[in-house]
């Protein structure tokens, strides 16, 4: 059949919007129409040409909902007319990943997915004889998409697409790393560095996790409104501060009789290796958690002094928000319904597929928390 896609012809260029075609699902596959899709830093990221993976030509996208209008042999879990999000991170329930309840990063797909296509070893998607490479398994800039079932959440029909698109990505990264990663508990004390889509979504499940003090540092100043408004208490601009950032922050952190100052939990959401040290070292001697959710460039290492993590610390990386796709996506969906996050402040622009390069310009220039292409 005949597709719409915004394709990735060669690393470093803009999207070229065209027609493809697309190969119905075979056997474990479900064929879905996309009807609205994220544009997240990682597919600016792979574009780029600084991903590793990063394949060309191909299909980006990893941040939609849609609706599921064909399946192949043997799909049982989903059906025609289910409302879904395609799962960059899979949940098999089999493989030893899934069956160690450890991690969220099932394996059963991994190797054919970082090849960019799908589990047989072949594409859906083509121009002639040409093949296109699929994209984290999903490839959302395309109204019409082939994912394999295990690939795939099934969500509450009510939801509305534009918005729960970002919980594709976003939305369970930033929240989910609070739950599920830090299992942050009542009271805390947070450092959230980096207030962008991610920042913003680890500051409202702080929220949602009843942290106390939760401190944003951005170098935007125009993101302290923003934190505030999903739950930041405190905001600090780094190029503003006198002296070291990670000592004003543990200055900032300390209460009644505990004079050693540092966050129980820090999350670095910008991606920068010095950052992402500065995050650890802010931390509590002695019990303090630092996540890493943000990703750094390709052959970029992080470093620290032994004495931070021999003092206790902890430094730990999260995927997805540690969440499991099928089981966890549709309860944050739900979340969302019930009014317990909140999505639709941070969808600041809403385009057509022929305008999406509008949406990767508006977020370099900070201008848009999140853009979505709207099919």
């Amino acid at each position: 059949m005949d597709v719409r896609a915004a394709v990735a012809v060669e690393a470093g260029k803009p999207l070229e919007v065209m027609t493809v075609q697309l190969e119905g699902p075979k056997e474990g596959e479900v064929l879905i129409e996309v009807k609205a899709t994220g544009i997240c830093h990682t597919d600016d990221f792979t574009l780029s040409g600084a991903d590793p993976e990063g394949l060309f030509p191909a299909i980006l996208g990893h941040e939609g909902a849609g609706v599921v209008v064909d399946v192949g042999k043997g799909v049982t879990s989903v059906k025609k007319g289910d409302h879904v999000i395609p799962l960059y991170t899979p949940e098999c329930r089999s493989c030893p990943s899934c069956l160690s309840r450890k991690t969220n990063l099932c394996t059963a797909i991994r190797s054919t997915q970082g090849q960019g296509v799908m589990p047989d070893g072949t594409s859906r998607f083509s121009i002639g004889k040409d093949k296109i490479h699929h994209y984290m398994g999903c490839s959302t800039f395309a109204n019409f998409t082939v994912l394999p079932e295990i690939a795939v959440a099934k969500v509450n029909p009510d939801a509305p697409f534009d918005k729960i698109c970002y919980i594709g990505c976003g939305v369970t990264t930033g929240v989910g790393a609070v739950i599920n990663t830090a299992k942050v508990e009542i009271g805390a004390t947070a450092i959230v560095f980096g207030l962008g889509g991610i920042g913003l979504n680890v500051i409202q499940g702080l929220k949602l996790a009843g942290a106390d003090m939760i401190i944003g540092v951005d170098i935007n100043n125009d993101k302290k409104q923003w934190g505030e408004k999903f739950g930041m208490t405190h905001f600090v601009n780094p190029k503003e501060v006198d002296g070291d950032i990670v000592q004003h922050l543990v200055g900032m952190t300390k209460r009644g009789a505990d004079q050693i100052g540092g966050a129980d939990y820090t999350f670095d959401c910008t991606g920068n290796v010095k950052v992402m040290r500065q995050a650890l070292e802010a931390a509590h001697r002695g019990w303090g958690e630092s996540v890493v959710i943000g990703v750094a460039g390709a052959g970029q290492e992080i470093a620290t002094r032994p004495f931070q993590l021999v003092t206790g610390r902890v430094w730990k990386g999260t995927a997805f928000g540690g969440a499991r796709g099928r089981t966890d996506v549709p309860k944050i969906v739900d979340w969302y319904m019930d009014g317990k996050i909140d999505i639709d402040p941070m969808i600041t622009h809403i385009l057509k597929l022929e305008d999406i390069n509008k949406g990767f310009d508006m977020m370099h220039s900070g201008e848009s928390i999140r853009s979505v292409v709207v099919y």
